[in-house]
């Protein structure tokens, strides 16, 4: 048998990408507390998404040029994390003296995401990226975080947490996700 790997790239890429859901689960997280939403978006959703982020050009041009990425993308995983689940620590880094404080303030949807967050779990959350970006540049996919994806994400419903950011996926000549044109 002959395999060309063009023929079996969209297969790669979504067996990557399962791999990529799992190291971002079981990327460290303070006081072993999971507060993650780990999703993969691929085919017609992910049409959607970058269409969505084309319509979002009058907030920041950059919206289309991510956009574009997401196009050339075979999957995009989403992450995201819900930030109100504080970990009782009362260290401050919040803005509020008690996480008590934090969880009275209640939830504010500002214009891409929703706070005030817990720092430990906007840490986790990066922890959680960087681990998903990392393995998939040690097995050959290119692949960059973005926030414009995260937020095209929540604003179709795709991603329910309160802060959340995108990893588009493929394997090319050239990662398509970096010098790009603004």
């Amino acid at each position: 048998m002959i395999l060309n790997e063009k023929n079996i790239r969209d297969e790669i890429i979504k067996q990557a990408a399962y791999q990529l859901l799992i190291t971002a689960r079981t990327a460290p997280k303070a006081k072993g507390e999971d507060s993650l939403e780990i999703l993969l978006i691929d085919g017609v959703e992910k049409e959607k998404l970058a269409k969505a982020m084309k319509e979002m050009e009058s907030r920041h041009k950059d919206f289309v040029r991510d956009a574009k990425g997401v196009e050339a993308a075979e999957a995009v995983v989403i992450i995201g994390v819900f930030g109100d689940k504080t970990l009782g620590l009362n260290c401050g880094a919040c803005g509020f003296e008690t996480c008590d404080q934090l969880k009275k303030a209640g939830r504010v949807s500002g214009q891409d995401f929703s706070g005030p967050n817990c720092a430990y779990k906007l840490i986790d959350l990066g922890i959680a990226l960087g681990s998903a970006a990392k393995l998939a540049a040690v097995i050959g996919i290119d692949n960059r975080i973005m926030y414009r994806i995260g937020v095209a994400a929540k604003k179709l419903g795709y991603a329910k947490s309160d802060v959340v950011l995108g990893i588009p996926l493929t394997s090319a000549s050239k990662n398509p996700f970096f010098d790009r044109q603004s």
